[in-house]
C-alpha cells in the first residue's frame, strides 16, 4: 500500500515514526506539507485522472495513495482542512475526515456534539459582552473558572481567573483582540491532573494520567508536565470511545478529568501527539494508527460506510 502523511514538518517525532513503521511493513509512505499544495477542479481534466479534482504538491501532481492519514494542527487554518477535503472529493480514503477534523478545532461545535450524545462534559458558556456575566458565573460554578478560546492546541489559550476582577479584565482583552471565548467550570479535584486516552477505531489503545509541573495548572506535557501509564476505568474507556464516535474521528486524542461524579470529557484532539505516550506506556502508537489506515483503506475499497464520521453524521444515541 502507499500512505501519504499530512505534515508541515518531515522531523517531527510523528512523522519520522510513520516512516518507520510503513518501511518495516513494506508500504509506501509520503509525507506532504498541506500548504505546498494546489487543489484544482474542474476544467480540462488530464485524460488519464478519472477524478473531478487534482492536487499538486508545488508543481508535481499527486495521482495516487490508499489512504491519508492528516497530521494538521489548527493552528495551520483553513487550507490544510480544504486539503483534506480535496483529497476526499478525489474519492482518496482519509483517515479523520475533513468535517470530523472541522469539529474537533471547533471546541464550542466539538462540546455541543459530546452533549448531545449525553456525555458529561464541564458546564461551559460562550457569552459576547459583560452584560450577562453574573448568570455565566452561576452557571459554571465560580470563580475560579477557566477562559478558552475557541481553537487552540497544548495549553495555549487557555486561561485560569480566579477572581470575578481577573475574569473581567481577561475578557476585556480577549474581546478587544477580535476573540471568541469560552467560559468553563474549573473542576478543583482535577487540579494539575487529566487523563489522556488514545481512540483508534473505536477502541482505546493506550492512556496515561498526565500531572502539571511546579507553579503551572495545565497538565500537558509540553508545559512541563509529567505523566504515567494508567490502565483505563472501564467507564473511563466507555467514555472516551463515545466522545470520538460522537465528533467522528477515527483517531482521536481524547483528554478527561477525573470528577466526583465521574469522567467528564474536557477536549477531543483530532491530531493528538503521541512522543509522550509511547515513552510512557511503550505501546506502538505510530504502528496502531497505521493498521487502522491499512483496514480503513480495504474497507474503503469495498464501498463500506461504517465509520466514525458517518455514525457522526447520522447522529447518536445516548451513552449507556
Amino acid at each position: 500500500m502507499r500512505f501519504l502523511v499530512l505534515s508541515r514538518q518531515r522531523h517531527l517525532y510523528s512523522t519520522r515514526r510513520f516512516r518507520e513503521v510503513a518501511r518495516r511493513r513494506g508500504h509506501g509512505l509520503g509525507i506532504l506539507d498541506p500548504l505546498a499544495c494546489t487543489l484544482a477542479i474542474g476544467g480540462s481534466v488530464h485524460p488519464f485522472v478519472d477524478s473531478p479534482a487534482r492536487l499538486f504538491d508545488d508543481s508535481r501532481e499527486v495521482h495516487r495513495a490508499d489512504c491519508v492519514i492528516p497530521r494538521i494542527g489548527a493552528a495551520l487554518g483553513g487550507h490544510s482542512l480544504a486539503v483534506v477535503s480535496h483529497f476526499e472529493v478525489m474519492g482518496v480514503p482519509v483517515l479523520n475526515d475533513s468535517r470530523a477534523i472541522g469539529r474537533a478545532r471547533d471546541k464550542l461545535v466539538a462540546l455541543q456534539l459530546l452533549a448531545r450524545a449525553g456525555i458529561d462534559v464541564p458546564a461551559t458558556v460562550m457569552i459576547g459582552n459583560r452584560g450577562s456575566l453574573e448568570r455565566v458565573l452561576e452557571i459554571v460554578g465560580g470563580p475560579p473558572v477557566v477562559l478558552k478560546l475557541l481553537q487552540g492546541t497544548q495549553g495555549v489559550g487557555v486561561i485560569l481567573a480566579e477572581s470575578r476582577a481577573a475574569i473581567a479584565a481577561t475578557l476585556d482583552t480577549l474581546w478587544g483582540l477580535g476573540q471568541h471565548v469560552l467560559i468553563q467550570e474549573f473542576v478543583a479535584e482535577s487540579r494539575g491532573c487529566d487523563v489522556r486516552a488514545l481512540v483508534i477505531g473505536g477502541q482505546v489503545v493506550a492512556a496515561m494520567r498526565r500531572v502539571a509541573g511546579d507553579g503551572e495548572w495545565r497538565a500537558n506535557l509540553h508545559r512541563g508536565g509529567s505523566a504515567e501509564r494508567i490502565h483505563l476505568e472501564d467507564a473511563y474507556a466507555r467514555v472516551a470511545t463515545h466522545a470520538a464516535r460522537a465528533v467522528g474521528l477515527e483517531v482521536a486524542g481524547v483528554d478527561l478529568l477525573e470528577s466526583r461524579r465521574g469522567p467528564k470529557v474536557v477536549e477531543i484532539n483530532a491530531s493528538p501527539g503521541f512522543e509522550g505516550l509511547e515513552r510512557v506506556t511503550g505501546i506502538d502508537v505510530a504502528g496502531a494508527i497505521l493498521t487502522r489506515a491499512e483496514s480503513f483503506a480495504g474497507r474503503q475499497e469495498t464501498g463500506s460506510e461504517d465509520t466514525a464520521s458517518s455514525e457522526a453524521s447520522r447522529g447518536l444515541g445516548r451513552v449507556g
